[in-house]
């Protein structure tokens, strides 16, 4: 496995038409109404991902994270909060400003491979298509530039019938940085993958990003994804709860070896979601006490609810 490291953008700053993070989202709501019942999928998420970052997104099904996504492309529309992709308001967009924005701020890899390429179309041709969309000129030499830095030049003349699963995903992700997007966006890309091509198109994708200096969010339920990024988004209940960040340090004999640290995230109300096997282990339900300890705040189990849980263990015994 190659080391996650976090790219930073490849081109100068002078380039970039926006100042902040490529993804900022503020207590993100999105309510679905199916059949008179409505359906909570965010609840007040936010997230803040900077330019040139490689993040995962990790939940359970149903936690929120595709919902994220199809807000982030454009797709969708949040019932409330704020959201912004590489300094666009997704809140005032109208309908031709969304769909310029899908075309060149923001790439989409889709989980499917038949939703990412036309299975007609060589794999050149599939990477030149969005470039035909937006009439960009230098298509066929872009095309084959991108299909090379994914290490997937010598399927250029090929249909995605005649490629591996993990040549296609390749050749998806190439089609979708075509348009030079601010921020690539990746549905669940090794789901139809085994481990080692998952694994080889994940690195290969972070190094992708970092050549040409775009961010990438990718949104998976696999946890095993969270080993090949710097930094790991948790959602549960449609809000973020959890990250880890991963680094890389040196021993005083100059061994390199990888730490990773989990952080809860705090909003600004003060809210903040504890792990969950904390939770478990610690008997944390009901209610808990907290302290204000010198440096940091103590959460403690309450007593009565231990000492009750306790009691019942010991009655189920008899």
């Amino acid at each position: 496995m190659t080391e996650p490291t976090t790219a930073r953008r490849a081109v100068p700053a002078a380039e970039r038409t926006h100042s902040g993070p490529d993804i900022w989202c503020e207590d993100l709501v999105r309510i679905h109404v199916t059949e008179g019942i409505e359906v909570q999928a965010l609840q007040g998420l936010s997230l803040t991902v900077d330019p040139g970052e490689v993040v995962a997104v990790i939940g359970a099904s149903g936690s929120g994270k595709s919902t994220l996504l199809n807000i982030l492309s454009g797709l969708d529309k949040p019932t409330g909060g704020r959201a912004r992709v590489a300094g666009q308001d997704l809140g005032t967009m109208n309908r031709r400003q969304r769909i310029d924005f899908r075309r060149h701020t923001v790439g989409f890899v889709f989980q499917q491979t038949s939703r990412n390429l036309l299975p007609f179309l060589t794999a050149e041709e599939n990477v030149a298509l969005p470039m035909v969309i937006a009439n960009r000129k230098d298509r066929r030499a872009r095309a084959h530039e991108l299909l090379d830095l994914l290490e997937v030049g010598g399927v250029a003349g090929r249909r995605p019938s005649e490629m591996s699963g993990g040549q296609q995903q390749r050749v998806a992700i190439a089609t979708a940085l075509a348009n030079s997007p601010a921020v690539l966006l990746a549905d669940e890309p090794t789901g139809e993958l085994d481990e080692e091509n998952s694994a080889a198109v994940l690195d290969i994708m972070r190094a992708a990003a970092a050549e040409l200096g775009t961010t990438v969010l990718i949104v998976t339920h696999d946890p095993t994804v969270s080993d090949h990024v710097a930094r790991t988004v948790q959602i549960r209940d449609g809000r973020t709860s959890t990250e880890v960040l991963r680094r890389t340090v040196h021993d005083a004999d100059g061994t390199e070896r990888q730490i990773a640290e989990e952080y809860s995230v705090i909003d600004r109300n003060g809210r903040l979601q504890l792990p969950a096997t904390h939770v478990e282990d610690l008997g944390l339900h009901d209610r808990v006490r907290v302290t204000r300890e010198s440096g940091h705040v103590g959460v403690w189990p309450n007593e009565q609810a231990a000492r009750r849980g306790a009691a019942d263990d010991e009655e189920a015994r008899r």
